[in-house]
């Protein structure tokens, strides 16, 4: 291994441990999603799927 590997792999390392209590914060104080919610997710991932399904049937 070169050392822009190793370097590379300490920098992640650290990144990751920086922003792992900052994550966990952020979804301890985040807003409880409502059934609302979800289906305003649901809609435009129907969507997709079925869009992506299209382009491939058309293949």
């Amino acid at each position: 291994m070169d050392w822009m590997k190793i370097g590379s792999a300490l920098l992640l390392g650290a990144m990751i441990i920086f922003i792992f209590p900052k994550a966990k914060m952020m979804l301890k104080h985040s807003p409880r999603a409502s059934a609302g919610d979800w289906q305003a997710v649901l809609l435009p991932l129907v969507v997709l799927i079925g869009f992506i399904v299209l382009l491939v049937m058309s293949v």
